[in-house]
């Protein structure tokens, strides 16, 4: 936990300062002077009392028990005074202190020695390199800044200290509060999936901000963010999009930026938001906190003047929103009251005369149509209209309203009553017509990103059946020949043991081998070259295409053989790889290949020669379901042609979407791949065919021991947990991991505890089983929280019986247990079949240790602990700690 370093009561300032300028000076003039009421003690070597408070040597010399230490000393001090606060048991770490891993190697040795100190000591750090934290709302300023943030419900994340100044000072401009301001510079030990957890759990934060250069441990924060984006909108701005600005950001962080459209995949599926600049990712912000989340991307737009309109207009198709088509009754109704050279469409141009009544009745029946997802009110000063009385009359008109409704008051002094009364009343409002555009696009785009969520592919495939042992084999004959680079006939067959289609082929050592195979293929037929040291086959001419008869084959084979010598004289060639001519409408490309941050990447969109030139591709990250492999194939341009287009049939969408899903378990199932392309994938109506494929292993893991998908960000659904179990009254329950769907099944669990089962597990009564804790309970990332439950057989229903729960810590050392039971099933031998289960998990997982709290009082669970080996402890008059250490466990 976090709580100390955030809401500590004991504060030392370790290079506290009086020289006016010093970042030690700013760091005690700035907790001294904020109201906050814990206790400060400076720490300077050379000066016996700072700010004419006492000052004392080291932090090992306070005579009180520190919960946060804040060192702003040089660098190469900081390793011993980071030991010295271990030693003196503090909590917590701030590291104002630059000069690590952005100046090099010594920088990072540093890093990685003050790392291994926090995880002796169970010390969390902030930093280094970093300006510190702020929470408003308790008055505690641990930073150098000169201003301290106004107290709200943002919980703000930067990796940039001065860009983290420049917004605090642009948020007190604009009136924006924060519930925590935090800059995490080099994150040596606090990322942001720490942080994202710690602000998740807490009620007062109403959304996650962050500013964003670099990831390190991108399976933790896609945890973190998959676990929370349900229940608050994380936003984030990242930086380094364009080549030039990935090179400015590693400089400035010493990390790798990464793929900027893999970043985006990656927050599309984690439910994230992304802002494009500071103010988009604050006005997404606050149109998430006041107003109802769109049910699609169809906007209506009212204003009284025809230019901004079309702006708005055109923004919105540009951002893939949609004008909405309003209804025949919708035009009549604002017939009867508008002047007669209204727009009569949308936008509904109300003219420059328009009063605040014209307004009040135009939004009333707007928002009355079907077709209508959110409406955009669009003023402009004019002599006629009064911007502040417009303004009341809407902000009167959207209470209890449900859907989404934005305003861009254009202008400035005419317009600024207005816009505060706007604001008050919940209605976001803007300087101009873009912004608002692009603030209703982002939050269209999350609650799509919300849907993926719920998307949680299964580990063992279904309605196939791959060959994995088959290519296990065949990587072990590459990795044996000394080669991480597949043939093409290699290629083709660790793909189709995949049940990925390709043509009939063969391979020819010699001229006459050649033609007759060709033609016991059937001509036509392409020739060409088979080497492990040859990838692009047309850079050496060895592709022959259209071969028509067993003469062409001879001379085709002496050509593609000849010239591959002649240009790649070193080069092994095995062959000549020879397969039918294959023609087909369409050509498309479907490749992974490693991130350095994100791991496997899956690519689809055109193929063939022309993908570089048409970039049309969309990335999607593993594993994937039927679902997700169709929002990939719709995403692209070719879907229109792919889906029949002017009269051209259309090819088998559902078969590609399958290939999708058969191509992401082949790279989930092998760690090994390094890269792997299908390019071309021919398919027309009558189906389709790999043309070609390339498989490039990956060196840095051939022979060494992985875990089943741990070279995913994103955990498949744990199918191969589920069993079956038959209670002592004979009735058989299946054992399952829980799915998003089972919060109906949750729910109605609850109902059969009794008040004794309720104290027990949740430590006291639940006042209110909400959709937000039954959410918790059910949208669980796999890979951090496993949970198992019992589902019984009631007539045609199914009933949750019992939950068993495993949690683990960020580092993969220990993990909470917890078990329930409905009240109806107790006695029945399914508390220790869970228990049985869920240490396995543990073991499988490699946690060294499970832990449990209990009440002295529960003796069924104390029963189930002994019976396990559980060392059992007591920590109050009331409460036992259970500890299984695993390496001991049978």
């Amino acid at each position: 936990m976090l709580d100390k370093l955030f809401k500590p009561s004991t504060i030392a300032v370790i290079g506290a300062s009086d020289k006016k300028g010093s970042v030690g000076y700013s760091l005690m003039d700035n907790l001294i002077n904020s109201e906050y009421d814990g206790i400060i003690y400076p720490v300077n070597i050379k000066r016996g009392s700072v700010h004419s408070i006492k000052a004392y040597n080291s932090v090992k010399e306070i005579p009180d028990q520190i919960d946060l230490a804040i060192i702003a000393t040089p660098a190469k001090s900081v390793p011993q005074i980071t030991l010295e606060c271990g030693k003196a048991g503090v909590s917590g770490v701030v590291i104002i202190s630059a000069g690590f891993k952005e100046v090099g190697k010594a920088g990072e040795k540093m890093m990685q020695e003050i790392l291994q100190i926090a995880r002796k000591y169970n010390m969390r750090i902030i930093g280094p390199n970093c300006l510190g934290f702020m929470r408003p709302g308790s008055h505690l300023n641990a930073t150098f800044a000169s201003t301290m943030a106004l107290p709200g419900k943002l919980a703000f994340i930067s990796q940039s200290g001065a860009l983290g100044t420049a917004i605090l000072d642009w948020s007190i401009k604009n009136n924006v509060g924060f519930r925590y301001f935090v800059s995490v510079g080099s994150m040596v030990d606090v990322s942001f999936a720490d942080l994202i957890d710690y602000f998740g759990e807490d009620p007062e934060v109403s959304s996650i901000l962050i500013y964003m250069e670099s990831l390190s441990d991108a399976k933790r924060f896609m945890s973190a963010a998959r676990a929370f984006s349900r229940q608050k909108p994380i936003i984030i701005l990242k930086s380094g999009r364009t080549e030039a600005g990935s090179i400015a950001a590693k400089s400035h962080t010493g990390s790798i930026t990464g793929n900027d459209a893999i970043f985006n995949a990656a927050f599309e599926r984690a439910g994230i938001i992304r802002a494009d600049t500071v103010v988009g990712l604050f006005h997404a912000a606050k149109s998430l906190a006041m107003q109802p989340r769109p049910k699609g991307a169809r906007m209506a737009v009212i204003t009284n003047a025809g230019g901004p309109g079309i702006i708005a207009t055109d923004a919105l198709v540009y951002s893939g929103g949609k004008i909405a088509k309003l209804e025949k009754n919708t035009i009549n109704q604002l017939n009867k009251f508008l002047p007669s050279a209204w727009s009569k469409n949308n936008p509904v141009d109300i003219l420059g005369d328009a009063t605040a009544e014209h307004y009040k009745k135009s939004l009333k029946i707007v928002l009355r149509d079907k077709n209508v997802d959110c409406v955009l009110i669009i003023l402009t000063p004019q002599s006629m209209t009064d911007p502040t009385a417009v303004a009341k009359c809407l902000t009167e008109l959207a209470k209890g309203n449900s859907k989404t409704i934005l305003a861009a008051w254009m202008g400035g002094y005419a317009v600024a009553e207005g816009r505060k009364i706007l604001e008050k009343g919940n209605i976001p409002v803007y300087r101009q017509p873009e912004d608002a555009i692009n603030c209703f696009i982002n939050i269209v785009s999350y609650s799509k990103n919300l849907e993926n969520l719920y998307e949680t592919p299964a580990s063992i495939p279904h309605a196939f059946n791959p060959k994995t042992d088959a290519n296990k084999k065949l990587i072990q004959k590459v990795v044996a020949d000394k080669r991480d680079c597949l043939t093409e006939a290699e290629a083709k067959e660790f793909i189709a043991n995949y049940e990925i289609p390709i043509a009939k082929s063969a391979i020819a050592k010699s001229e006459k081998q050649a033609a007759s195979l060709a033609a016991k293929i059937g001509f036509p037929v392409v020739m060409k070259i088979l080497s492990p040291d040859i990838l692009h086959k047309t850079d050496v001419n060895g592709v022959k295409l259209n071969i028509n008869s067993k003469k062409e084959a001879l001379k085709a084979f002496q050509q593609i053989i000849a010239s591959a010598k002649q240009k790649e004289p070193k080069a092994q060639i095995d062959g000549i790889f020879i397969e039918a001519m294959i023609e087909k409408r369409y050509e498309i490309l479907i490749g992974c290949k490693k991130d350095p941050i994100f791991g496997p990447a899956i690519v689809f969109g055109m193929g063939g020669v022309a993908v570089e030139v048409f970039k049309d591709t969309q990335i999607g990250l593993p594993p994937l379901n039927m679902a997700l492999s169709l929002k990939m194939i719709k995403d692209t341009r070719i879907y229109k042609l792919l889906k029949g287009y002017r009269g051209m049939p259309g090819v088998d969408i559902q078969a590609i979407q399958f290939l999708l899903y058969k191509f992401s378990y082949l790279v989930s199932d092998f760690p090994e791949i390094k890269e792997i392309d299908i390019n071309p994938f021919a398919v027309d109506e009558q189906g389709g065919i790999v043309l070609d494929a390339k498989v490039i292993l990956d060196k840095s893991i051939i022979g060494k021991i992985v875990k089943p998908y741990s070279h995913l960000v994103i955990s498949p659904y744990p199918k191969e947990y589920i069993s079956e179990f038959t209670m002592k009254n004979k009735k058989k329950v299946i054992i399952r991991p829980i799915r998003p769907e089972d919060e109906p099944m949750e729910a109605e669990l609850f109902k059969t505890f009794s008040k004794e089962t309720e104290r027990h597990r949740f430590f006291g009564p639940i006042k209110k089983i909400s959709h937000e804790l039954l959410q918790r309970y059910t949208q669980i990332d796999y890979s951090r929280e496993i949970a198992l439950i019992a589902e019984l057989k009631v007539g045609k229903n199914n009933k949750m019986i019992g939950v068993v729960r495993l949690i683990g810590d960020p580092f993969g050392e220990k993990a909470e247990f917890a078990i329930v039971v409905g009240d109806p099933w107790h006695s029945l031998g399914l508390g220790n079949r869970f228990t049985d289960l869920i240490l396995d998990i543990a073991r499988e997982r490699g946690y060294k240790k499970v832990f449990a709290k209990y009440y002295c009082d529960n003796k069924i669970m104390e029963g189930i602990f002994k019976g396990h080996d559980f060392k059992i402890s007591d920590l109050d008059k009331k409460t036992k700690y259970a500890e299984l250490n695993l390496k001991n466990y049978k």
